[in-house]
């Protein structure tokens, strides 16, 4: 039987998911509510 609490203590996650997690939040992504933001915006000013 596993023992799930000396298998955590175990657990080292890999460099690669390291590396994508820094690259993914030091990139400035635009979600769908900052398009949404943005078209409304530019609605407004050509109104």
């Amino acid at each position: 039987m596993l023992d799930f609490e000396e298998e955590l203590k175990k657990f080292r996650p890999s460099l690669e998911i390291d590396q994508v997690e820094d690259t993914v939040y030091s990139n400035n992504l635009s979600d769908v509510t900052d398009l949404m933001d943005e078209m409304l915006k530019e609605m407004k000013e050509h109104q």
